[in-house]
């Protein structure tokens, strides 16, 4: 890569005190106007307050309000984050440490001895002697080209897409807890029917038996209310055991050994909250991937800059000085004293391809992080629509599915009815039986889908989180990294 194609742009660059970086900005993608997926939903301003913080506590369970901040406090996935952000900040801090001097300290007693056969023996210098020396050596880099402003924004944006990472990770587990939390309470409400199925079929077993006894019934009947009640029992068990499954799940969220941890069974009746689903441009500050990867992008356009600035002179300020002596006088003595001050400038002639090389990958680097930013936008959009079409048509579904319970406990009554009056076999009992059972269970599914695709909606559109909260990750969202802005502060642990 020739020199020459740089060099008018970066002696303007040098003169300005600008970066050799081309001018950020953040990858173009296409964004809707509108959400397709219709549903009961009002768009909603970005300032919006029912997405911001804790959005949990608007299921209404206080339980779960209490697991959620839990999580905050003891989860080790999201301390593993933090101190993921912690190290981002400290690398945009040593970058920006290039901006100013560096001075070094340096001190040594040494006692020597020359070789015998040394080059010009006898010039009176003397066969063994002490070496002591104290100076300091002071020395700045002229950011002339931009490297070090480069390396600064390209720290920085780092540290913010950490910053963003980290509210990624908080509101993926946040989302995995409630989705957990949700599916262990519908558990308990199914626990909480097939008990009382069992108890409802042990009184028809014993019903069944009676008519056997009076010659009524025969044999049959009473092996089909026999099957119906273990059958009932053993899906029991495996509601149990599938409860414990996610007890364990919610332990280990909650930085609790399974052991440990247990949660009272309860028919809790968490309600679906109103989402505001906002319009779709808001997306983009909505959600902390996106946030990440587009100032992922700002870091790859900086290094681009530092690649660029290789081609042309180092230049340093460097200043030493100190005290040397041989021991026979007084080591802190004027006569003892050296310095050195001047400039000093290092520019690579031949490297065979390598500097224009390491462009190449950076400019490489920037147009991956830019598809991937496009990608994640991509994919958002994607969920968003996805959870909003699930939300939609599960509400219908799940009125459908209580008319279905409704008129299934309807049929069991009459069915019984008939039976009692030696109308029916008892073949139909077991069949309103097996239809009451198995639509009430769908509806409480159904609600469990619909409460879970809630918190996908939420998650989907960037829970409580928002970039115009931390001002570091947004400082130029749209325009890209100003080298001036300090890196932002850790999150509280």
């Amino acid at each position: 890569m020739s020199r020459g194609r740089y060099f008018m742009p970066a002696l303007l660059a040098a003169l300005a005190g600008c970066s050799l970086a081309p001018e950020y900005r953040r990858p173009d993608v296409t964004v809707p106007a509108n959400y397709k997926e219709a549903g009961p939903w009002q768009p909603a301003a970005p300032a919006d307050a029912s997405l911001r913080g804790d959005w949990w506590r608007d299921f209404g369970d206080p339980t779960l309000d209490a697991l959620e901040e839990r999580l905050d406090r003891v989860n080790p996935d999201l301390a593993a984050a933090a101190d993921r952000y912690t190290a981002a900040r400290a690398f945009a801090a040593a970058a920006r440490a290039g901006l100013f001097p560096e001075v070094d300290a340096a001190a040594a007693t040494t006692r020597n001895r020359q070789s015998d056969h040394r080059p010009l023996r006898g010039t009176n210098q003397p066969d063994e002697y002490r070496d002591q020396l104290l100076g300091a050596q002071l020395g700045y880099e002229l950011d002339l080209w931009g490297r070090v402003r480069s390396l600064i924004a390209a720290g920085r944006a780092g540290a913010q897409a950490s910053a963003a990472d980290l509210a990624s990770v908080r509101l993926s587990l946040h989302a995995e807890l409630a989705d957990d939390y949700i599916v262990l309470r519908r558990l308990d409400a199914e626990a909480k029917l097939l008990a009382d199925t069992v108890e409802a079929y042990d009184k028809a077993l014993t019903l069944t038996q009676n008519r056997f006894r009076g010659g009524i019934a025969s044999e049959l009947d009473v092996a089909r209310a026999q099957a119906q009640l273990d059958g009932a029992r053993a899906q029991a068990e495996d509601v149990a055991a599938r409860r414990a499954l996610y007890e364990h799940a919610i332990a280990s969220l909650v930085g609790t050994p399974a052991s440990q941890f247990r949660l009272s069974a309860e028919v809790v009746e968490l309600r679906v909250p109103a989402i505001p689903r906002g319009v779709p441009s808001t997306l983009l500050e909505r959600r902390p991937d996106v946030a990440a990867a587009e100032r992922r992008t700002a870091a790859a356009n900086a290094e681009i800059g530092v690649a660029r600035a290789a081609f042309f002179p180092s230049v340093t300020l460097t200043a030493t000085g100190g005290f040397e002596s041989d021991g026979s006088a007084s080591w802190l003595s004027a006569p003892t004293g050296f310095w050195s001050i001047g400039p000093r400038a290092v520019l690579t002639l031949f490297d065979a391809g390598r500097r224009g090389a390491h462009e190449r990958a950076a400019e490489a680097v920037f147009a991956e992080a830019s598809e991937r930013y496009r990608a994640t936008v991509l994919i958002a959009f994607q969920q968003v629509e996805d959870q909003l079409a699930l939300l939609h048509h599960l509400g219908a579904e799940v009125r459908h599915a209580e008319a279905a319970v409704t008129a299934t406990e309807r049929a069991l009554t009459l069915a019984l009815d008939r039976y009692r009056n030696g109308a029916v076999s008892y073949l139909e009992v077991v069949d309103a039986q097996a239809s009451a059972l198995a639509a009430q269970r769908n509806a409480l599914e159904l609600h469990d889908r619909q409460l879970e695709a809630s918190v996908g909606l939420i998650r989907a559109l960037g829970g409580g989180w928002s970039a115009d909260e931390d001002p570091a990750v947004t400082a130029n969202i749209a325009a890209g990294p100003k080298s001036s802005a300090e890196p932002p502060a850790p999150p509280r642990r």
